[in-house]
């Protein structure tokens, strides 16, 4: 990376779900059950489109989350079945909501051993989109909380979020790492603020997250295959 010294980095930032923890496996878990339950009403391609449709015009209302989650798939429901769908299929559909909600999302691995490695040397934040107690409780039940100077629930990764949460931190984009899955959350606003970004891909991205290869002309930033493979980046 252009510019890139460890040694000039004074805060680094995780992305939480897909970065320190498992999450995107859990919503796609939950929209097989969702869809299989709705299969009377249509097939699964059009019920997914339909879902994903939703989950975008709604995004602006409810943010990211669980519990917006379960909004659109209940709306999606209703609008699949023509209002017919009944109310033990609804309440079905939430308590998916709370199953998904009362999981202990799985730490990826290494994340311990590289936050223990950075934490001495570093400031580290965690800096994630999502709804606030939803991400609180995650974060609380991670057993990784300890590490992080400070903790910023986002509604939003864009340039404007960023720039808000840098001056709260009162750290110069230049002295700023962001490290996370996603390439239009936490890679492509960070560098256009002039800070710095290591992109550690998971195995499965969410289809408002991906991002086409020209949409990437111009970008310079590290790719890690596992989070572990960031600490040669910066030197351990």
């Amino acid at each position: 990376m252009k510019g890139f010294n460890p040694k000039h980095i004074r805060v680094i930032g995780f992305d939480a779900d897909d970065t320190l923890w498992v999450n995107e496996p859990y919503y796609r878990r939950t929209e097989e059950e969702f869809c299989n339950l709705l299969q009377k009403y249509g097939d699964i391609q059009e019920i997914n489109q339909l879902l994903y449709s939703i989950e975008m015009s709604n995004m602006e209302l409810y943010g990211y989350g669980t519990k917006a989650f379960m909004l659109s798939l209940i709306e999606t429901a209703v609008k699949i079945s023509n209002g017919k769908v009944d109310a033990i299929d609804v309440l079905r559909i939430i308590d998916m909501g709370k199953e998904q909600i009362a999981l202990k999302n799985a730490l990826l691995p290494d994340v311990w051993k590289v936050l223990d490695t950075l934490s001495g040397h570093y400031r580290l934040i965690v800096a994630t989109k999502g709804d606030l107690l939803d991400q609180e409780r995650k974060l609380k039940n991670s057993g990784i909380a300890g590490f992080f100077h400070h903790i910023e629930i986002m509604t939003g990764k864009t340039e404007d979020h960023y720039r808000k949460l840098l001056n709260h931190l009162d750290i110069p984009a230049d002295k700023f790492l962001m490290i996370g899955n996603s390439l239009i959350s936490d890679v492509i606003p960070v560098i256009n603020l002039g800070g710095h970004a290591i992109h550690v891909p998971f195995q499965v991205t969410w289809q408002h997250e991906e991002v086409h290869d020209n949409e990437l002309s111009g970008y310079e930033y590290f790719t890690a295959k596992a989070l572990k493979d960031i600490l040669p980046v910066l030197g351990f």
